[in-house]
């Protein structure tokens, strides 16, 4: 299922509700057919792998970063580490650089060409927040992390808006399989990254507008057909005036 609307329609407070970040009241969020208020918080979010698009990293390795979501590996922020080192207590390390869930999930966020050109690969240790990587390479270390989960439901808030569109379509081509028999939310502004959506729903002031499918929502016109003339003009004419 995607979402899709214009910048401040409520795509992220939706996000928010259903990984309850934010209060919701009883009887409006739903998850197999519970209601989420009446639902252990924990057990919310233990079937939920959430990637958001501003990516926070550790200062540690990549493969650290990609088993936190699953709990695996030493996975230890710098911060920890050093009050570990204070009281005497050593940090347990482990390789984690021919784990099959870490492989997997950075395979499948698209990670792998990006790894080979690093000396240490699944073992580089990232700056500060990620600071060394690129801003598409940290989102996608996040995807790694979400996926390593193996959740249930994922969801991944314009968590691509940094990454090429080659790359993209990679990625939502590796997420079909991966998440197949689960479920995936994926919000985004761009309509070209949600267009093969099974369900597309589209956001306007906070409101649900319209359901369906790309070639449904085109036809009924619209708020989805407007953004989607729009983005394609937008990316059309660099082209033109290059040629």
């Amino acid at each position: 299922t995607a979402v899709v609307g214009r910048t401040g329609s409520g795509k992220s407070t939706l996000v928010d509700a259903l990984c309850r970040l934010i209060k919701v009241p009883a009887g409006t969020v739903w998850i197999d057919g519970r209601d989420v208020t009446t639902l252990p918080l924990e057990s919310v979010r233990a079937q939920i792998g959430y990637a958001p698009q501003e990516a926070f990293l550790f200062s540690t390795t990549i493969a650290d970063n990609i088993a936190m979501g699953y709990g695996g590996g030493s996975a230890i922020p710098a911060a920890r580490a050093r009050e570990l080192e204070t009281i005497g207590a050593a940090a347990e390390k482990k390789d984690l650089r021919d784990d099959a869930k870490v492989i997997a999930a950075s395979e499948a966020a698209g990670l792998d060409r990006d790894l080979s050109m690093m000396p240490e690969q699944l073992a580089t240790i990232v700056g500060e927040r990620g600071i060394t990587l690129s801003g598409g390479q940290r989102q996608r270390v996040a995807l790694a992390r979400a996926l390593a989960a193996q959740p249930r439901l994922l969801v991944l808030d314009d968590s691509l808006s940094s990454v090429d569109a080659e790359t993209e379509r990679k990625i939502l081509k590796n997420l079909r399989a991966v998440m197949h028999g689960r479920t995936a939310v994926l919000i985004s502004h761009r309509v070209a990254a949600i267009k093969d959506a099974d369900q597309i729903v589209v956001l306007d002031q906070g409101k649900v507008v319209a359901k369906g499918t790309h070639a449904q929502l085109l036809a009924q016109g619209g708020v989805y057909s407007d953004l989607y003339r729009t983005q394609l003009d937008t990316e059309v004419m660099p082209q033109r005036e290059a040629g």
